[in-house]
């Protein structure tokens, strides 16, 4: 009996995952506090960083369109506060979610930020999901640990509350 209900548990996480993050294995689901699934930013300057290979450092990963006012209103806020941190082991993942033929315009944007930004390529990111909502940003902890989940968050634009409130204090650990 127990096996048939975990059977069920694993079947019904399966659906659930696969109507989310087509490809997303039940062990990646988001958890605050588990590890954060892995992504990989394609910067426009044509490098590849994986938020694996940040361990030790906060890394905020980013999902935003130039299209998107709140988006174009809070990444020169998140600039700063990267460039006020980033001695501190703050790192900024830029994910656009424009279309290749928006490129002029997302490197206009990209000029002006403090930290790498590239094309998402798809509407999908992996075990976070289907990118439906923008701005939205995951915060991952020096351990690789996720310490924010964006989807969970009623205003998930960063203010300068929220950037003291969540952020800092992963800092100072």
């Amino acid at each position: 009996m127990v096996a048939r209900r975990e059977s069920l548990r694993r079947a019904l996480a399966w659906l659930l995952l696969g109507a989310v993050a087509p490809g997303a294995r039940a062990d990646e689901a988001l958890r605050v506090g588990a590890p954060a699934p892995p992504l990989v930013l394609h910067s426009l300057d044509g490098r590849s960083i994986a938020t694996r290979e940040l361990l030790g450092k906060v890394v905020i990963a980013t999902f935003w369109a130039t299209w998107c006012g709140p988006c174009r209103e809070e990444l020169p806020l998140l600039s700063a506060f990267h460039e006020r941190h980033r001695r501190q082991g703050l790192e900024v993942l830029g994910f656009s979610l424009d279309t290749p033929d928006a490129l002029p315009a997302v490197r206009e944007v990209a000029a002006g930020l403090g930290f790498p930004v590239g094309l998402l390529g798809s509407a999908y990111a992996g075990a976070y999901g289907r990118v439906w909502r923008i701005p939205v940003s995951f915060t991952i902890d020096r351990r690789g640990l996720l310490a924010d989940d964006g989807w969970n968050d009623a205003q998930p634009s960063w203010t300068t509350e929220r950037l003291r409130r969540i952020v800092l204090p992963l800092l100072r650990a």
